[in-house]
């Protein structure tokens, strides 16, 4: 296989194949049919002789200790004869490291593209600016404009030190930030985050990745106000950071009312970088 594999094009080996799929919304992730993609490498056209590579397969890790068949999930999809079967299934990160078990030439392109991720994984940890200028390069690539990414970098920044003040400050990283996070966005832009998603019509993708420069500038500004008034009022825990993270969001909401009354324009709207394709068949 020639084609160099990015990370936009890294399961496309997979194109040619119905690849049963599913997407957990309250994961925000996808899941896919562990048999149907070791079908696929294997060259085992027929379900029972993938299902049994894959009984051994998972026997074989087990023997290594290995954690990644306890991850797999176990999901209800059309079989082959029609019926809903259960079977298992995993989601990307997994799926990586099943390919990597996997003695096949399909799985070859797959494996030298882990591998470059994690040595450019280990160069970022010793010298963090190579993660940035990687970010900014991959944005470029991507068709961002200058501007665009000088704010998406900025922002990133601004949203950083606030979730530093809530790790100092007794809030739980997880849940706890994204309770916080979505107050905030609610506050300013009138929707809450799944709600902005699917307006533009984004399933696991990042939605900041895929906001204007006016609402990455008003993301901004509600997480920058937030985390200066609760400097101030030396926000602490959940429940104070609560009280802030709205206080914060209605600054940026004001703004982006008074904006839109000027300019007769809304600020959220359902623009999007999505690729008009999908890399994997239904």
């Amino acid at each position: 296989m020639s084609k160099k594999l990015t990370s936009e094009n890294k399961l496309s080996i997979l194109n040619d194949f119905k690849i049963r799929r599913h997407f957990d919304k309250k994961q925000e992730k996808w899941v896919f049919s562990v048999i149907d993609v070791v079908a696929v490498l294997t060259e085992q056209h027929d379900y029972k002789k993938a299902k049994s590579y894959w009984t051994t397969l998972k026997s074989r890790l087990n023997k290594e200790d290995s954690q990644v068949v306890t991850i797999c999930d176990h999901l209800r999809m059309p079989a082959q004869d029609g019926k809903m079967r259960l079977t298992d299934v995993a989601d990307t990160q997994t799926l990586f490291r099943i390919i990597q078990s996997v003695p096949s030439k399909k799985a070859e392109p797959i494996k030298m593209w882990l591998a470059k991720v994690g040595n450019e994984r280990i160069q970022e940890i010793s010298d963090p600016e190579q993660s940035l200028n990687r970010a900014r390069e991959n944005w470029q690539k991507a068709g961002r404009s200058k501007k665009w990414i000088e704010k998406r970098m900025s922002g990133q920044e601004t949203r950083n030190k606030l979730t530093d003040y809530w790790q100092e400050n007794e809030v739980k990283e997880g849940k706890d930030f994204a309770i916080l996070t979505n107050i905030i966005h609610s506050e300013w832009s009138g929707l809450s985050v799944q709600e902005h998603k699917a307006l533009k019509s984004l399933d696991s993708q990042n939605l900041r990745d895929n906001m204007s420069e006016a609402e990455l500038l008003f993301t901004a500004l509600a997480e920058l106000s937030t985390r200066q008034i609760a400097e101030t009022d030396e926000a602490k825990g959940l429940e104070q950071n609560k009280r802030t993270a709205k206080q914060g969001g209605t600054i940026a909401k004001n703004a982006k009312v008074e904006l839109e009354s000027k300019t007769h324009k809304k600020i959220v709207d359902s623009s999007n970088f999505l690729k008009p394709t999908k890399l994997i068949k239904e």
